[in-house]
């Protein structure tokens, strides 16, 4: 007696439902940002018991914007804010947003982070979960957003899975 899984059409469907089952992502459809402006990263909002979960975030983002063609990404300045659990208030967003139209840039992108750790249990798999915004400096808008959820194998770091997952939402766009 065969098994259902020895049928190759089976085994397909049974691989497909399975890796679908590893993320979820919803964004902006058709929406495109010009790579060679000038742009920003701010520190996503840390809402996990993960400490420094935002900045790690942020320093994925900003280096996954340089692969994706943006030609200039600058640091906006240090706050002094809780580095390890102070989530990013909205009166640091709004300073954020003045200093980045003092130094010319035209995109800024922040969010928040609201996954970020190994799962408890026999594999430990690493889960993201974080919604991406970009803005319009010159006039505040926010012109693309998206969302997204990502979990690995046991075997997979966290690093990987949130550089995957933010490049599956950025891709889209910057290109």
């Amino acid at each position: 007696m065969k098994t259902l899984l020895a049928h190759p059409v089976l085994r397909l469907m049974c691989l497909v439902t399975v890796l679908s089952g590893c993320a979820v992502t919803d964004r902006v459809p058709d929406r495109s940002v010009t790579p060679d402006a000038r742009w920003a990263v701010l520190t996503l909002e840390n809402t996990t018991t993960t400490p420094m979960a935002g900045a790690r975030a942020e320093a994925v983002a900003r280096a996954l914007l340089h692969t994706l063609g943006v030609k200039e990404v600058v640091r906006p300045p240090a706050t002094a804010r809780d580095a390890l659990f102070d989530p990013a208030p909205a009166a640091d967003t709004e300073a954020a947003l003045a200093w980045a139209r003092s130094a010319g840039v035209r995109y800024v992108l922040t969010g928040t982070v609201d996954e970020w750790q190994y799962k408890v249990g026999v594999d430990g798999e690493p889960a993201v979960g974080l919604a991406l915004h970009i803005i319009d400096v010159e006039d505040g808008s926010t012109v693309w957003s998206g969302v997204g959820a990502r979990t690995g194998w046991g075997r997979d770091s966290l690093a990987a899975v949130a550089q995957t997952l933010i490049k599956s939402l950025l891709a889209p766009v910057v290109r």
